[in-house]
């Protein structure tokens, strides 16, 4: 169950204040910038090669985040041009810890008893771009996205393990970051909430994205049609 401190959903940027560098650490080129599309900051990530500059929580690989959320929602948009790399470190209930990396530097998944590689393929800003789906480098056209991942699933499906909670998070270069956040209710975006009771998508434990979390959509855009929304493992519950 959810601890009430977690609930409905936990804003992790916020809550460890990353910000202050007292329980999240930086490595190599790690910046806090304003973004004016997205009305507030951003951490922008960036170096050579992916694993030389990071951003990390909690501070030290020993400590543990101990969030039980089901499903981890990471608000980024990968640098144009470049490789980016990101590491989940999650406990299960055997208290094995396993990771579980998204890149597009991965050229198919790979999997091991602790270590689950997914490649990473890009959505298209525009249907008629000829990347569409594609891997490696980003695309010049990169969109801001929402990456939501089911972690119990994830766990069950490849390793037939049962998820305890998440421990850290570990995000390298090369890539923009607005927010990362955990809960046990699966937001969809570009959905208000009379349409969200409309649909009587309550049901199903679907909610409209937290304002906090949200990206901005001025009047008479769809937000489908600014941004990507990619699903790992997510089945409805």
């Amino acid at each position: 169950v959810l601890a009430a401190w977690q609930r409905p959903y936990l804003n992790i940027f916020k809550h460890f204040r990353v910000e202050e560098w007292k329980r999240s650490a930086k490595e190599g080129d790690v910046a806090a910038l304003t973004d004016t599309r997205l009305k507030g900051t951003i951490y922008r990530i960036r170096g050579s090669n992916p694993a030389s500059s990071y951003l990390q929580l909690p501070r030290a690989g020993t400590q543990s985040l101990g969030l039980t959320g089901r499903y981890l929602y990471l608000l980024f948009r990968p640098l144009p041009r470049k490789h980016f790399l990101v590491h989940l470190d999650v406990a299960t209930e055997e208290n094995q810890v396993v990771r579980i990396s998204f890149s597009n530097l991965f050229k198919e998944f790979k999997s091991t008893a602790t270590w689950l590689q997914f490649p990473f393929v890009f959505g298209a800003a525009s249907e008629d771009t000829a990347q569409r789906g594609a891997r490696g480098a980003a695309p010049a056209d990169v969109r801001w996205t929402c990456l939501v991942l089911d972690l119990p699933s994830i766990l069950a499906l490849y390793l037939s393990r049962r998820y305890s909670h998440l421990r850290g998070v570990k995000l390298c270069s090369n890539l923009l970051v607005k927010n990362l956040c955990t809960s046990d209710l699966l937001f969809e975006p570009g959905v208000t909430l009379a349409e969200a009771r409309l649909g009587d998508l309550s049901c199903r434990r679907v909610a409209p994205m937290p304002r906090e979390l949200a990206f901005p959509v001025p009047k008479g855009k769809r937000w489908h049609d600014l941004y990507d929304y990619i699903r790992y493992g997510c089945s409805l519950p």
